[in-house]
């Protein structure tokens, strides 16, 4: 776990009160909902078969305005709602960032369920006054739409909550659980959670609006550096400029061919690379010529990035960047995990390559260090101390 993460979560859990009851709160949450639904539910007698399309209509009315509220409030600062804004982006998604999305204890429930008292407010000041309208209408239609509002909150706490289960946990595996907890986990890349995938239940809105984003888990069909059959190498050095600014440098791929040895050519776009980005790379490595073609896989600013790359003679590998402050400067680490398919290359790399391509990465942290301190200007702070 990253240390930013780690801090968080550890002052987060020393905020909480130290009465509260995770059991409590999620009890209550789901009783206190249930028995609104019953109530609206007994208001419901010999439904008709046109009467019956209050159900859908209300659960896609429910649907878009989780999505809007999402979006809108819980992603951007908005007069009444900086409380909802605070507790969303502020903790929600300090405390689960990608990678570490699963609660370990019943007491973390704090910063993933609503609080208490919100079903109490959308049950009876929201839900119930609408719910009288439309007993002026037709009541079996007040009441379809009255426990299906309150059904649709309950649905979002239940899929929320799962969304941060273990992923080894057998509901992470229940195939719409594994969905949308996968688009979940992107929408909080910190460079995603503003524009992508606010649904929690059913990406419907996320699809009409065009801001649905999936990734394939890195288990179905993208390699991982965790794979015993990969070499890694791993190097870290102290830069002293802000690893904001130290990261964003790194991770300009146009850059690599100024302070890497092994880079000859990058062909992609300037600027640090966001997830998803994609460039081309000529290298010559180990003593061999290549090439590589990548994917950036994240890119959280002023604390890590990380892509992959597949390359000729079965080469496959995955880079990955990580900046902790250390007093004025960063503390830069640099791992390299990569494997090849075929034997013989196994062997070479084994024997030979391994060797060479450790050289060449130490030596390329200390042009990085000499490359960006010339690159990256002073601060005015630094310079004051």
């Amino acid at each position: 776990m990253r240390q930013t993460t780690q801090a968080f979560r550890a002052r987060y859990r020393a905020g909480v009160h130290p009465h509260y009851n995770p059991w409590l709160h999620g009890g209550f949450v789901l009783f206190f909902g249930l028995l609104a639904m019953v109530f609206f539910a007994s208001t419901v007698h010999q439904v008709q078969p046109l009467e019956w399309l209050s159900v859908p209509l209300t659960l896609l009315l429910a649907n878009a305005g989780i999505y809007l509220v999402h979006r809108q409030l819980g992603h951007h600062k908005r007069g009444l709602a900086q409380m909802f804004y605070a507790r969303h982006t502020g903790d929600h998604h300090s405390f689960f960032t990608p990678g570490h999305m699963a609660y370990e204890d019943a007491r973390d429930w704090r910063v993933i369920l609503f609080p208490a008292w919100l079903i109490v407010v959308h049950s009876l000041l929201l839900t119930l006054p609408a719910w009288w309208l439309l007993t002026q209408l037709n009541t079996n239609v007040a009441g379809l739409f009255g426990a299906c509002m309150v059904l649709a909150y309950l649905t979002y706490e239940v899929f929320h909550a799962c969304e941060h289960l273990p992923s080894s946990h057998p509901v992470s595996r229940l195939p719409w659980v594994r969905q949308m907890r996968r688009l979940h986990e992107l929408h909080h890349r910190r460079e995603l959670m503003q524009e992508r995938n606010f649904n929690i239940v059913l990406p419907l809105m996320d699809y009409l609006f065009g801001t649905l984003y999936w990734e394939p888990e890195p288990d179905h069909g993208v390699f991982q550096p965790a794979r015993t059959s990969m070499t890694r190498l791993q190097h870290r050095i102290d830069i002293a400029r802000p690893p904001y600014e130290v990261l964003a440098y790194a991770s300009t791929a146009t850059h690599w061919p100024q302070w890497h040895p092994s880079s000859l050519k990058v062909d992609g776009q300037p600027g640090p690379l966001h997830a998803g980005a994609r460039f081309e790379e000529d290298i010559h490595a180990g003593g061999r010529a290549g090439h590589l073609s990548w994917e950036v896989n994240e890119y959280l600013p002023g604390l890590r990035w990380s892509a992959r790359a597949q390359g000729n003679h079965g080469l496959e590998l995955v880079v990955t960047y990580e900046c902790t402050a250390d007093g004025a400067g960063t503390r830069f680490i640099r791992t390299l995990d990569y494997r090849f398919s075929g034997l013989l290359m196994r062997i070479t790399n084994r024997l030979l390559l391994k060797r060479r391509i450790e050289r060449e990465s130490a030596a390329s942290m200390l042009a990085l260090r000499e490359m960006a301190q010339h690159a990256i200007p002073i601060s005015t702070g630094a310079l004051a101390e």
